[in-house]
């Protein structure tokens, strides 16, 4: 039984305590969320060690990706009958373990709050939209954000600033957030309530929306905007977020990274995915004989620099660098 309800954990839990008792006694729990902890999720369910996340990506007819989260009692077992369920239903798995926005929503949480991000320093909507069509995203990135919703982005967020202080942990806010709210106070959450970044008529889009120029104003010198950093800032800030999952063990595999960048939220397929595009990183014109992690390093040190320390290369990366290293599961292994 797989329930894919709004993304609630009370709802959730209220959904399973009333089809529980309907179902076989070793039916398969499994929950369609993006971002709820299955951990926490399990503590509604009578049969914790048969819970498992199976978070499916929308459309879900034409997205071959299938999201299997493991939670802290989910056992082997329930692991290895989802990814046979994955097979029946011809979707492509990735396994990975819990955490708030797992992998693939954390991740392109941050090419999402990267591209929005840009319009507080001046970056015109379609340059943004330029730049995110140039790197190889399938969707312009504040196209997909109206398609996402900007209220359920808000939402996610609010969860987990909480969660991050509950922990005693300090919440970094990104500049995205700033205009989100600007964008939900005008009433503007995206393509649902037919007004976001876009105009829409019938529910299809019509144009950016002209209001952005007065809400976010422009730069006054366009020549100075360099498109390949507006590119390279949202490639590399999925990319170094990757790295940040592998270190935390969220997600075990540098196949199931780059698979999952790529056939899930639609990471640039020319990169070979998060992952491979650090291993296969060629610097700008200024840098050409720098190349692999050492190029990536070099140029996310610059763009740090520039845009934010989000930007600065994890440890573990620069140590890969300086060891001249790749990523690739058979180091994993031995490592």
């Amino acid at each position: 039984m797989i329930e894919a309800v709004f993304e609630d954990p009370a709802v959730k839990a209220q959904v399973f305590a009333e089809i529980e008792p309907h179902l076989a006694p070793d039916a398969l729990l499994g929950s369609n969320t993006s971002t709820l902890p299955i951990t926490e999720l399990a503590e509604g369910v009578s049969r914790p060690e048969e819970f498992i996340g199976l978070h499916f990506f929308s459309p879900v007819d034409k997205m071959p990706l299938l999201e299997i989260i493991k939670g802290e009692r989910t056992n082997d077992e329930t692991v290895y009958r989802a990814l046979d369920l994955a097979k029946q239903i011809k979707k492509t798995p990735i396994v990975v373990n819990d955490s708030r926005g797992f992998f693939t929503s954390r991740v392109i949480g941050t090419f999402i709050n990267e591209g929005v991000g840009m319009l507080l320093e001046g970056i015109p909507a379609p340059s943004i939209e330029q730049a995110s069509g140039q790197a190889g995203y399938p969707a312009p990135v504040l196209q997909l954000t109206d398609e996402l919703n900007m209220e359920l982005s808000a939402k996610i967020r609010k969860a987990y600033k909480d969660a991050v202080e509950a922990e005693g942990a300090t919440f970094t806010p990104h500049p995205a957030f700033a205009v989100v709210d600007e964008m939900l106070e005008a009433g503007r959450p995206g393509r649902l309530r037919g007004a976001g970044f876009y105009e829409y008529e019938d529910g299809k889009r019509t144009g950016l929306w002209k209001g952005l120029r007065e809400m976010f104003p422009q730069t006054d010198d366009p020549a100075s905007i360099s498109l390949k950093d507006l590119e390279e800032r949202m490639l590399f800030a999925e990319a170094i977020e990757s790295v940040k999952c592998l270190d935390e063990g969220v997600i075990e595999s540098v196949a199931d990274a780059n698979i999952g960048s790529i056939f899930g939220i639609g990471f640039p397929g020319w990169t070979g995915g998060v992952l491979q595009y650090i291993n296969g990183y060629q610097s700008p014109a200024h840098h050409p004989q720098t190349t692999g992690p050492a190029g990536f390093v070099e140029r996310a040190r610059e763009l740090a620099e520039k845009y934010g320390e989000r930007f600065e290369p994890p440890a573990s990366l620069v140590e890969k660098a300086e060891r001249g290293e790749t990523y690739s599961d058979e180091q994993l292994a031995v490592a």
